[in-house]
This record gives C-alpha cells, structure tokens and sequence, in this order.
C-alpha cells in the first residue's frame, strides 16, 4: 500500500516536473550521443567506508577518530545477504558532539563505495582509482526555524510560555534558526544498470546520475534515504547534549522505488511560496507517512478512494452552486441575509488564517470561497456606484438595494423576522464568549483578539445562522428553492467528513462541527419530507407548476386553431 500511494503523489508531482520534451540527444559537434553503461558491473564485490566530520569537503583519511564506519566485501546488487537476508548491513553508534556544531554548526556525512583492493584517499598510490570510487556527501544536521508567537493575557498581561522560551526570543528574535538530529539514516545503493544517455535523463534524476567525463560512463547511484524520518522526532542540537545517536543503514534499492522517493524528496524549481511554504508541507507530509505507516492497508484504501470521492463532490457543489445562482430569477423562499452573514464569516476566517499563519493551500481556497461570496451578493440585491455622495468627497459610494422579487414576496418579512429572533440568543452568547475569550485565553494583540474570538465563536455557533432559511421554510411550508443538488454534494461531504474525525486524530471542537451540519441537512430533509409537491409553489427559475400547465394549455389552444385553419377549403381560407 504504501508504494502504491507514493506512487500516485510521483505520478501527480511528475505532471509539474516535467522536463524538455525533446531532450537533446546529441553532442554540440552534432553527433549523436553514445549510450552510457554503470561503471560498477552486476555483482562486483565493494567496501564501503563511512567519514563524519565538520568539512563540506573531507581529505581527512588518516583520522581514525572520524571514520564512522567501515564494511568490507559488499556485493553491489546481492538481496540475500545481511542480517535479515535483504541485502542490508546496519552500524549503531554515538557521535561526540564538536563545540561549534553545539552552537548551532553543521555536521556532514561522507560515503566512500570503492571496488575491492581500492581506498578512496587519492594520495594512496596504487590504492586509488578515479573509475572505482563513487563518493557521495550531504549535511547530518537539518535547520528548522522555530516560531516564537509573544501571547499573554490582554487584562492581566500574564502568560503561561516558558521563560526560558521568552529569555530567547528576546534575544533571538521572533524566528530562530536551530539545528536539529535525526538519528537514522539509510544508505541506498540503486541497483540499476539503464543504458543513460548524457543529457537525456528525465529529472528529477538528472540530479543523482553522475557521468565520468573521461569515459562518458556513470557512477552508482548513492542516495541518501531519510523519506521516512518522521518531523516529530527530530530533536535540537544545543549544549546540553554529549552524545549524538547516529543508526546508518545501508539497504540496496531498486530503481523504480528509488524513482518514487527521488520525486517525492526533490524540491520543485519553479516554487515561489518561499521555505515557510516547504516547512509547512514538511509537516504536513508527516500526517500522510503516519497514516501509511500506522494505519490497517483496507483502512488506507478506503480512505484514498473517499478522498477522491471527496474532491469530486467537493468540485460538483461548487459547480451547481454556481449555476444555481446564476440562473435565478426570483429570491422568493431564499435567505438574503443569510448571504451576507456568510461573507462576514468567509471574511473573518480569512483574516484569521492570515493572522495565524496558515497553510498557503488553504489560505487560496478560503480566498476563492471569499470571492464567490462576494458575486452571490450581486445576485441577491442590486449594486450600484453612487457618484454623487461620495466617500470623504473621493471615493463612490456603493449601495445596495433589495431585489423585486424579495421585497415584493413575503420572504422579505420572514427573512427579517427570523434574524429577529436569531439575534435574541446570538447576542447575548456573543458577549457570553467575547468575554470568557478576554478573561482566560491568551493574545498577540487586541485585533488577534478581535479576530479570534469571531473566529471561535462562528466556529462554535456558526450552525445558528443556517436556522434563518429552517425559518423561512416553515413559513412558506416549501423546500422548491433551495439548491438541492448542491446541498446534497455538501451534505455528502459533511458525512465523509464524519468519517474522517472520527478515524483520523481532530480536534472535539471539529468532530462537533461535522456532527451539527449532519443535524441541520436532516431537519432539511425532513422538511422536503413533509413539504409535499404543489405545483403552485415558485421554482428556482421564477416558474410554477400551474405556469407551465397554462403556457401547455394556451400553446395546445394555439396548435389546434392553426390546425383547423390548414384543415379548411380553399375558399373558406380565402374568406377568413
């Protein structure tokens, strides 16, 4: 299962990556290019030698101290052999920790993989050989930015943050870059020998092929394998720290497994979202390999089949939602106010995500539903640019004036008499929770205040602003205009959504938002259950049931004169 979900991530992530379609093929004489063949053959026996040390570029050979590991007789391509019998070899131990790597320096790997008889020290004459060493390198240490968000109570001015956390933010700043450890890491040695063409590779695998330049073959390919290194358990270098647990692996890979890692590791050059961007899909990469990791394989498929299922309800909502609006003609039996408040709240959670720093994915879908709440206004009541009373003599005033169709029905007093009574219990809990998020929760500011305490009382209470149109509803004893097609795509996703908090780890607050939509769509469809057909009743489009029939009836009229008059004589026409 979890090659089959790495594999659908390569296969998406391979569609943006996509190199030339034409790669060139020939040399810049205009000569075709001479297929390439790896440099270490099927079976041929290798050491492997291991170096730690503090030097991007290492020529410490002679230092016992930093030689971490040393493997003789490997056998390039051999899944049998090892411990396990997997082709596998593993090598523990504990790293003393350098000064300057305490005060947030680095720490690098070097991998030496030479055929047998050789040393990787090109001062060794006689045991080096350019053609029989591969040599990879890359950082042990990773650098995370830790955030540093100054909260406190807005009354009191107290806060509950570590001291020690606050001494170094003021010191540090708001943003601290720290070095951090992983203790595993695997070796993998791609068992592959593809006849690559120079110049031809498709990336991401441009990146790892590496050819002689002398005999236009390529080397073995190394690849450091930490795709399983979970974000959670990498911890800070800093110096109350001795030791440094280091567990290398060294695994043999296969290309088409080393194909799905190499896409999934390597960094799309055409991002532009900044490193903040990749930290957050870091993390957010952690809950997917903790879901392949932990979770039962039907469990896994089944929720990749209601994923996609997900999005295809998520996208046909969308797209009746807006035919819905687009092609209505009347506003009778709809909510407008309930529009409005629903802009207040699209806007709201926007700001808050902005405050608060939220993933750039969700930033845009919040924009966009944003943006569609702002065109349903244009539907629901006429706006137009005052030219004439303008904002501080400069800018127009815009207005807004309610439809025909709604200040002419009685939806226009049934709409106004529910916010009526809903303003009755929505107030005084509004003023409930504004307080109760004053007194005992902690703040950046007053306007994060401001924004988290809307925030948190919509996301608490939000499901009382659907009761306007139960309202309306009931007065006009009629669900015909409502959208129904979009609410049942939204109404199926709520219920995936069920699943999903109750499979996957989620907050209580948000299994309970899930479950109060589940409650309002089935008070919706008991209403649809109880509102019988009557063709009286105005569709979405301004029509009845008793429109259809007449226009039916006068057309039937009309057919039958017509055919009355073909049916006369010739004379008879000609009097008529």
């Amino acid at each position: 299962p979890c090659s089959v979900v790495i594999f659908i991530i390569w296969a998406i992530s391979s569609w943006f990556r996509r190199g030339p379609s034409t790669p060139d093929q020939t040399t810049p004489a205009g000569a075709p290019r001479v297929p390439s063949r790896n440099l270490f053959p099927k079976d041929t026996l290798m050491d492997l030698h291991v170096y730690i040390s503090q030097n991007e570029v290492f020529s410490d050979f002679n230092n016992t101290e930093v030689l971490f590991w040393s493997q003789r007789d490997l056998m390039y391509g051999d899944w049998t052999t090892g411990e396990a019998g997997d082709g596998c070899y593993e090598n523990y131990g504990e790293l003393d920790i350098p000064e300057k790597v305490q005060q947030n320096g680095s720490l690098y790997i070097h991998v030496y993989f030479t055929k047998s008889g050789f040393h990787p020290d090109p001062k060794r004459k006689g045991q080096y050989r350019r053609l029989a060493t591969v040599h990879t390198s890359r950082m042990l240490n990773k650098y995370k930015r830790r955030k540093f968000q100054k909260t406190k109570n807005l009354l009191t001015g107290e806060t509950e943050a570590d001291p020690e956390m606050i001494k170094r933010a003021e010191s540090h700043g708001p943003v601290e870059v720290i070095s951090h450890w992983h203790p595993n890491l695997t070796i993998n040695m791609v068992d592959d020998h593809t006849a690559w063409v120079k110049g031809s590779v498709p990336p991401p695998l441009d990146q790892y092929v590496k050819f002689d330049t002398v005999s236009g073959d390529y080397y073995p390919i190394v690849y450091f394998n930490d795709y399983w290194n979970l974000q959670k358990d990498y911890f800070p270098v800093n110096e109350t720290l001795e030791k440094l647990p280091l567990r290398l692996t060294y695994c043999p890979l296969s290309l088409w497994r080393w194909q799905l890692y190499a896409a999934q590791s390597t960094k799309s050059p055409w991002n532009f979202l900044g490193e903040d961007t990749y930290e957050q899909s870091d993390e957010d990469q952690d809950s997917v390999k903790v879901a392949l990791l932990e979770t039962n394989p039907y469990l896994l498929g089944l929720t990749i089949v209601v994923s996609i299922v997900h999005s295809i309800f998520e996208f046909l909502a969308f797209k009746n939602d807006i035919q819905f609006w687009n092609s209505r003609q009347s506003l009778e039996g709809l909510s407008v106010r309930s529009i409005f408040f629903g802009v207040f709240q699209s806007l709201v959670v926007l700001l808050y995500i902005l405050d608060n720093e939220t993933n750039f994915v969700v930033q845009v879908s919040v924009f966009i539903g944003l943006l569609i709440d702002f065109w349903k206004i244009t539907k629901v009541v006429d706006v137009k640019l005052d030219r004439e009373n303008r904002l501080v003599g400069i800018f127009p005033r815009i207005t807004f004036k309610d439809k025909s169709t709604y200040v002419q029905s009685s939806t226009k007093i049934y709409d106004d008499m529910a916010f009526r009574y809903l303003s009755w219990l929505l107030y005084p809990l509004f003023g409930c929770y504004a307080v109760y998020s004053l007194l005992y929760m902690e703040h950046k500011g007053w306007y994060s205040w401001v924004l988290g305490m809307m925030y948190g009382f919509l996301l608490t209470f939000g499901f009382i602003t659907m009761t306007p149109q139960l309202f309306i509803n009931y007065k006009m004893k009629s669900v015909a205009h409502l959208p129904w097609r979009m609410l049942t795509y939204k109404a199926l996703n709520t219920f995936i959504d069920d699943l999903f908090a109750f499979v996957i780890k989620m907050p209580m607050m948000y299994r309970i938002g899930c479950l109060r939509d589940d409650v309002v769509f089935f008070i919706y469809l008991y209403q649809r259950w109880i509102y019988r057909v009557d063709p009286n009743r105005v569709n979405e489009f301004g029509t009845s049931g008793v429109d259809h029939a007449r226009d039916s009836s006068e057309q039937g009229a009309a057919g039958s004169e017509a055919a009355a008059i073909t049916d006369k004589p010739e004379g008879e026409k000609k009097n008529d």
